[in-house]
């Protein structure tokens, strides 16, 4: 059964049972900081299984996941994946414990589904899970010895959770193993292909009786997609399977081998395999290479990759090559992979390129730290955080030349690295509920009334201070959350930011600075300005209109913006990110090259024409899949529920979203673009400005070209670039004038320096702290110091631009006597917290202490003195 059959034939099945078909989450659950990717099914029901949202009892999906804690192991072992899909089937206090398992059997035994044969198959259930082991004794009827009970750390999620924790919903699981060979009790070559979770219990403090049973009692289950394919095709190994073998095969050929499987260079492949797959559907999804949490390790994963193939002998990119053929190859369960090939190539490319100049820069240095045959962890985490030579880099050169790393010690520096930089600090958590999910029980989500209403009359559901609900609050509580029923406040979403204003009742005056959204409450951070807001007030809360009108014409702004981008720069300048304030605008969009001041001019002029057009703005609230075959636009990356909100600009802007617009494109006013960069590896920004700010842009503009006049004497700003044209010639005419008297200046300085030089044996030393001197004239005064039959040793210092300038220089002959140039600036150079090097004749170095500069003088005449000296 190939893999695409084997996903349809599960979601199908559970589908009959009653499941609802939901589809994958997102692999970077955006709004969930416990996690940095999905690594389970159950991610993305997290609120129905604590009892909110449950809008339909039960469900089944094929889920994206990557996990990275096995990441050595990829490619050893039959079974590691970072990126992997896993089925899934789950229960909101609908079914349990009878019919999972039953369905389980039915599914994988049956002659209508697997068909796997039923005396190859055992299960384990927690030691103490009596109901689970009689469904598998008497209602399945599996044999006692073919039932296995084991302890809590191998059949309890979380694992050990009874004695250790965490606290929060638990429950013991049965897993479900497939013997090839045939059931034996010491049969090792066993699989797991299943795990069923009862998910009974919420633990609460340590045992004994910490476990208190839920009201609703909840299934979540997991079967490997990649491991099962490969029990029903008889493969020894994951990476056998028909959707991953021609991915192991393209890698072998990438890198110039025939794969085979138990060849030296088989693991290599099958982790290369891998790991584009893994950041192919990350860049998808608009995660790319970076410094911190998912970025990194996209960035890790794609620096393994092409490790591994360095370290094969391919020395120029060829990770790219292979994104083609995974989109080929998962285009069945995610068609939309084929809309961002180009920019995910090109992001891949733009890596390896890099890494391999990496390589090539810090070898040298990998060199001189392994001299001794062992590179110590300081040496180990330097090159890993300061040169990009990654430690599996590192060891594996290592273990290639014989020599040893004190992995010990660099994991102690990495692990003090992160926690000083917050890189690695996620919640264990991630089902604790808090207070927020209780208000939500009790009450229900916030109703969201502000896209056509700037006020609204409200009652105060719940009130935070200091993370905790509170009866009431005043000016002493500073910051307030406060949770209404009804809010006109958009809260930050999209990129739009939250809204501000006043809350207002009998006695009470509240200002709200900012509004948030969490589990479908919105949340007004507030200041408390009069009297004391209680739990229970009527209120009245009123947006500030103005902000929000700037808010929404840079919002309907940055729709215009991307339809531009696309129609200037082509379909794959898709957006990555934005952010949307009052008549201000950013715009992060996939382009790997810098945008040309033509193009920049054309992006402009186009978004002003559509505003000109006055075309009307519309929304319309769908299901997903009909806007998307009408044409909306969406980010690749984000969740969006099943009913979504489209806006539309004429007919040539459709785009998901739930952000605030303006009901005309003429309303935007005129636009201007403000701002081009660079922002990551195949991400650009486009800062620009809507409305009033636009206009007063324009004229702080005119008023700069008419003071421009003014200063360059021209008669109107037209004039100014011939004006500025006569200038520079006038100051090039200047500048060479002053060039021919520096020139006889230095001409006439180096005799008296030489003839005021100290002595050592035959060779002179020559120190100078120069003054008004360019860069260019310190070489040029050192050459001429160097210029007659005298051996010489030179170092002239200066300030130029606010800091300092070394420059030595010593005669060739003295160079062949161990004097040498870059030692001697070096020297100089700690004296003005620098440093600097060069060749043994002529060094340079600079520094940020140029008040120093006669102590690096004098630091530098001592080193001649004791190399002419030696």
């Amino acid at each position: 059964m190939k893999t695409d059959q084997l996903r349809e034939k599960y979601l199908s099945f559970f589908e009959s049972k009653g499941c609802t078909r939901r589809p994958s989450d997102v692999l970077v659950p955006r709004g969930d900081k416990s996690v940095l990717f999905t690594v389970a099914g159950m991610a993305q029901f997290k609120e129905q299984f604590l009892g909110q949202n449950v809008t339909f009892p039960s469900a089944t999906t094929c889920q994206k996941c990557i996990r990275t804690n096995d990441i050595s192991n990829v490619g050893v072992t039959a079974y590691h994946h970072t990126f992997f899909e896993m089925l899934g089937n789950f229960s909101f206090g609908d079914y349990f414990k009878e019919e999972a398992i039953a369905w389980a059997w039915e599914f994988l035994t049956s002659d209508d589904w697997l068909a796997l044969d039923p005396d190859k198959l055992s299960v384990t259930v927690y030691k103490d899970d009596d109901a689970a082991y009689d469904i598998w004794a008497n209602d399945i009827g599996l044999k006692p010895e073919r039932i296995s009970r084991e302890e809590e750390d191998e059949n309890f999620w979380p694992a050990s959770a009874p004695s250790q924790g965490p606290d929060g919903v638990c429950g013991p699981c049965s897993e479900i193993y497939y013997h090839a060979d045939g059931w034996t009790p010491d049969n090792e070559k066993a699989v797991e292909i299943w795990n069923l979770v009862f998910t009974q219990f919420e633990r609460q403090g340590d045992p004994p009786d910490n476990l208190k049973p839920l009201p609703s009692k909840n299934i979540d289950t997991g079967m490997g997609l990649e491991r099962t394919a490969a029990v029903l095709q008889g493969v020894k190994s994951n990476y056998e399977i028909d959707t991953l073998r021609p991915l192991c095969e393209a890698a072998a050929k990438a890198i110039g081998r025939a794969y085979d499987f138990d060849a030296d260079h088989g693991r290599a492949c099958r982790r290369i395999a891998d790991h584009v797959r893994a950041v192919t559907m990350c860049i998808h999804e608009g995660v790319l290479p970076g410094r911190v949490k998912q970025e990194y390790i996209v960035r890790l994963l794609l620096r393994r990759a092409a490790l591994e193939g360095y370290l094969l002998g391919q020395e120029e990119p060829f990770l790219h090559t292979l994104v083609q053929p995974v989109v080929d190859i998962m285009k069945v369960p995610y068609p939309e992979l084929a809309e961002t090939v180009g920019t995910v190539v090109d992001t891949i490319r733009e890596e390896e390129e890099s890494f391999l100049a990496t390589i090539e820069r810090g070898m040298g240095k990998y060199k001189r730290v392994s001299e001794s045959g062992v590179i110590s962890g300081q040496d180990a985490f330097t090159l890993h955080t300061q040169d990009g030579f990654i430690i599996d880099l590192i060891e594996e050169l290592a273990h290639r030349d014989g020599y040893s790393v004190d992995r010990g010690e660099f994991d102690r520096l990495i692990a003090e690295h992160e926690r000083a930089s917050d890189g690695g600090g996620f919640a264990d958590a991630v089902m604790a509920s808090g207070p927020l999910a209780s208000i939500r029980n009790e009450h229900g989500e916030t109703d969201f009334v502000g896209y056509d209403r700037a006020e609204a009359d409200a009652k105060v559901l719940a009130l935070l201070v200091d993370g905790e609900t509170a009866e009431a609050a005043t000016a002493e509580s500073g910051l307030v959350g406060v949770v209404l029923n009804t809010t006109p406040f958009y809260a930050e979403a999209g990129g739009q930011v939250g809204d501000m204003g006043t809350i207002r009742g009998d006695a009470v005056s509240v200002v709200v600075d900012d509004t948030q959204k969490e589990q479908g409450l919105y949340v007004h951070i507030a200041r408390i300005t009069q009297g004391e807001l209680k739990v229970g007030d009527a209120v009245t809360a009123s947006l500030i209109g103005p902000r929000r009108a700037g808010i929404e014409r840079a919002h309907s702004a940055t729709h215009l913006l991307h339809y531009a981008l696309r129609k200037t720069l082509g379909e794959k300048a898709v957006q990555r990110g934005s952010k949307v304030q009052e008549d201000e605008l950013r715009f992060d969009f996939a382009h790997n090259q810098a945008i040309s001041q033509a193009e920049l001019l054309e992006i402009e002029s186009e978004i002003n024409a559509r505003v000109a057009e006055a075309a009307p703005v519309t929304t319309k609230l769908t299901d997903i899949d009909t806007a998307r075959s009408e044409g909306a636009m969406a980010l690749f990356g984000e969740k969006y529920p099943d009913e979504v909100r489209v806006v539309s600009i004429g007919d040539f802007s459709k785009e998901l979203c739930g952000g605030c617009h303006l009901t005309s494109s003429g309303q935007v006013g005129p636009v201007r673009i403000v701002g081009e960069t660079l922002v990551a590896k195949g991400v650009r920004r486009i800062s620009a400005i809507t409305g009033p700010r636009a206009i007063a842009s324009m004229r702080e503009q005119d008023q700069l070209l008419s003071d421009i006049a003014a200063l360059v004497k021209a008669p109107t700003p037209g004039d100014i670039p011939q004006k500025i044209a006569q200038l520079q010639d006038e100051l090039k005419t200047l500048r060479g004038k002053l060039a021919g008297q520096a020139k006889e200046q230095l001409a006439s300085l180096a005799p008296t320096l030489l003839a005021e030089a100290e002595t050592v044996g035959e060779a002179k030393i020559v120190t100078h702290l120069a003054e008004n001197i360019e860069r260019d004239q310190l070489r040029e005064l050192a050459d001429k110091l160097r210029a007659g039959k005298e051996s010489v040793c030179v170092l002239i210092g200066a300030e130029i631009d606010g800091k300092a300038a070394l420059l030595a220089a010593v005669s060739k002959p003295l160079t062949k006597q161990g004097v040498k140039a870059g030692d001697c600036v070096k020297a100089a150079a700690k004296e003005v917290q620098g440093g600097g090097g060069g060749r043994p004749d002529l060094a340079e170095a600079g520094g940020k202490n140029p008040a120093n500069l006669a102590a690096a003088l004098e630091a530098g005449a001592a080193y001649y003195r004791d190399a002419l000296n030696g």
